[in-house]
C-alpha cells in the first residue's frame, strides 16, 4: 500500500475521468505510475548501455545465435 497526496486540480481531473469511464481512480494512477515506470527504466538502461558499451553483434553474429552461448553451451547454466 502507498498513499500519495497530489494537487487539488489532479485529484479533480482523477475524479472527472473515473465519473465518465467508470474506472476507480487507483486504475489511472496505476496506470500513469505503470507507463512512467517503464519509460524511466528504459531510459536509464539506454543511459547505463551507452556508459558501459558491450560488444556489438552483425546479423549474421545473431542469426548464428553466438549472442547467446547458453543455448549452444548447456554447461554455461543458461536454459535455452
Amino acid at each position: 500500500m502507498l498513499a500519495v497526496r497530489i494537487p487539488d486540480e489532479m485529484e479533480s481531473r482523477l475524479d472527472k475521468l473515473a465519473i465518465l469511464t467508470g474506472h476507480p481512480k487507483s486504475f489511472y494512477v496505476h496506470e500513469a505510475l505503470q507507463t512512467h515506470l517503464d519509460e524511466t527504466e528504459e531510459t536509464y538502461t539506454a543511459l547505463y548501455r551507452l556508459e558501459h558499451p558491450t560488444k556489438r553483434w552483425t546479423l549474421e553474429e545473431l542469426e548464428q545465435g553466438l549472442d547467446n552461448p547458453g543455448d549452444k553451451d548447456p554447461s554455461l547454466g543458461i536454459p535455452a
